[in-house]
């Protein structure tokens, strides 16, 4: 048996190594855990896109939590499916910069995320073709703190909806092409990009949104010279007073009319109203499922033919093609959400039955009217048409 002296010898022993134990772990917690809050207030539904591709589209909240801490430096982002070490997607240095918001300059190599503040990554993910949508993500951050010391965070998993996209049938009618404008994959657009804080909740309504302007065959907007512009009125606009269509059966939540049509390009006053009443104009908002409104804006004065209440069908003309409430041109804004209303709604993605992909068309070919573009049409089915792509339902 040991004596009393080896016994408090080795107790002391046995203090020190724990205390040496437990030092290395804080000293590894704290140079491999970043103090960082990462959450996706809304998994993602994979849906097809126009191009032919699965994508998955969402935002990854970030907050440099402890002030104390000062800022921290973003300088990777890796995308996971679930139960895999191999990304989907890596985001380094200006690629970080360039989804990000607040929107760092343009020279930013990565991100960084202020002591106490809030950052939001908007994430598109386009899926390798002939994969398997993924039933989850997980992620893994880079970051390097104030006193130079790197930084990981891993994990931010997320579940993944197993309920499709709903199938709906189109806005407007066949016989001429229309360019989607603003629409999905674009995360600067004002639309995905355009978070909304109201009453305690931070949303995106406008999440898959599109712009459709009308354009004709030869990829025109308007057959107006460009320095002549800022002075055409609505009617010269192709797809001005064309006919807006009930997607599917069901019931009009909300409806207005009354409110005059702008003047295409003009500036429009910043508004405070963000809702519905600030910025559709004429509108209507349709339920076409249990948690499921198709939301119409910018409608034609005097055009609007339904009211709350009132159950439509598919394919029913609901309004014609406007310039009205806050709207640059004429266009139909159409989105789907969780909720009638504009605020504390969340963007909804959506698949068209049928239509077909002509090609791309930029601003450049759009207002140009000494632009060629050539159509090279695809047929595409339950697919969710993308930012810039010119499209013809049937």
């Amino acid at each position: 048996m040991r004596n009393e002296r080896e016994r408090g010898i080795s107790a002391v022993g046995c203090a020190l190594l724990m205390c040496l134990c437990m030092a290395a772990t804080v000293a590894v917690g704290q140079q491999f855990s970043a103090p960082v809050e990462a959450r996706v207030p809304m998994a993602p539904t994979s849906v097809l896109g126009s191009d032919g591709r699965m994508h998955l589209a969402y935002e990854m909240h970030l907050t440099n939590f402890y002030a104390s801490n000062g800022p921290l430096h973003m300088s990777e982002l890796s995308v996971f499916p679930q139960a895999s070490s191999i990304p989907l997607a890596t985001y380094r240095g200006k690629e970080l910069a360039e989804i990000a918001k607040p929107r760092p300059e343009e020279t930013a190599d990565g991100v960084t995320l202020p002591a106490g503040a809030r950052t939001v990554l908007f994430l598109w993910i386009t899926l390798p073709a002939g994969m398997a949508p993924p039933t989850g993500l997980w992620h893994r951050m880079s970051f390097q703190d104030a006193k130079g010391i790197q930084r990981t965070l891993q994990g931010a998993a997320v579940t993944l909806p197993r309920k499709p996209a709903i199938v709906i049938a189109p806005p407007l009618r066949g016989g001429r092409n229309w360019l989607v404008s603003e629409g999905p994959g674009n995360a600067h657009s004002h639309h995905w990009g355009s978070l909304l804080a109201l009453n305690g909740v931070v949303t995106i309504p406008q999440r898959y949104a599109i712009d459709f302007v009308g354009i004709n065959a030869r990829g025109h907007a308007l057959e107006v010279l460009p320095e002549q512009l800022r002075d055409s009125a609505n009617a010269d606009w192709f797809g001005y007073d064309a006919d807006v269509l009930a997607v599917a059966d069901g019931v009009v939540r909300d409806a207005r009319d009354g409110q005059a049509d702008g003047r295409p390009l003009s500036p429009h006053p910043e508004g405070n109203d963000l809702t519905a009443r600030g910025l559709y104009g004429n509108f209507v908002v349709l339920e076409i499922a249990p948690g499921v409104f198709a939301h119409y804006a910018h409608l034609r004065p005097g055009s609007v033919r339904v009211r709350a209440g009132l159950h439509v069908h598919r394919g029913e003309v609901l309004a014609q093609l406007g310039d009205s409430g806050n709207s640059a041109v004429p266009h139909l804004h159409f989105h789907l959400s969780d909720k009638p209303a504009f605020e504390e709604s969340e963007g909804l993605p959506f698949r068209f039955a049928r239509f077909t992909n002509e090609g791309d068309a930029g601003e450049q070919v759009v207002l140009s009217t000494s632009a060629v573009w050539t159509p090279h049409p695809i047929k595409r089915q339950d697919a969710l048409p993308l930012d810039g792509t010119v499209i013809a339902f049937p």
